[in-house]
């Protein structure tokens, strides 16, 4: 995530700019920027949530490291998300993202973006858990669906990306909505074209979370 905050303003139609640093390596469990609709208002904002859904029933916090993402598929239907999916939908702003490709030597990871390079949203769902001594932990997980021709040459799911033109659709009023107005949005969960989007390998710096830095993302050179 390495938008300008006057882009993720323009771009998501903020009140006001977030407060983001540049982030090259983020990973599960981290924080993450999202964009909601506030329910006190029905206005948007911007929100800084842990990458790892916990449902507000759970017992146990650490569930979050396995929900960092949800097939598109059976969001509606599955107990973990069904709640979040139909009042609590969140886009995850993002410059691309990694993926990783299996060959002879190893696995090689790649970096997915936009063709021009410009930031877009990721579909996502929010929940704020509340612990036994009263604290709250809001947390997020991401949409998946089937690859693009493009990525499937890496792994058979990615990320459901939304078209800036469906951020209201997608984000709704922050209400418990019709199964009429659910159903409509299936449409939006579907792969990105793969024309609208490039990639290449970078260094394996990546798969240390601790490494930071334009360097993640920067092109392979092969020796």
């Amino acid at each position: 995530m390495r938008a300008s905050p006057e882009q993720l303003k323009s771009l998501f139609d903020l009140p006001e700019e977030p407060y983001l640093e540049p982030r090259y390596n983020i990973a599960p469990t981290q924080p993450v920027g999202i964009v909601r609709i506030k329910p006190e208002t029905a206005q948007r904002e911007w929100a800084l949530v842990l990458w790892g859904l916990i449902p507000s029933w759970a017992k146990d916090p650490s569930i979050g490291q396995k929900m960092i993402n949800a097939r598109a598929e059976t969001v509606a239907e599955k107990p973990s998300y069904r709640a979040a999916f139909k009042r609590r939908r969140c886009l995850v702003p993002a410059s691309g993202f990694y993926e990783w490709k299996k060959g002879a030597s190893g696995k090689t990871p790649h970096f997915i973006t936009t063709a021009d390079e410009s930031p877009f949203a990721i579909a996502g769902l929010w929940e704020t858990w509340q612990s036994p001594d009263g604290g709250e932990l809001s947390t997020c997980t991401l949409l998946t669906t089937e690859a693009n021709d493009l990525v499937s040459d890496l792994h058979d799911r990615m990320p459901v990306i939304i078209a800036p033109e469906d951020y209201a659709m997608w984000l709704g009023s922050g209400r418990e909505e019709t199964p009429e107005a659910l159903a409509s949005l299936r449409h939006l969960l579907r792969p990105y074209p793969d024309e609208k989007m490039q990639m290449w390998p970078v260094s394996t710096q990546v798969n240390n979370v601790r490494n930071e830095g334009a360097g993640c993302i920067e092109p392979l050179i092969s020796a």
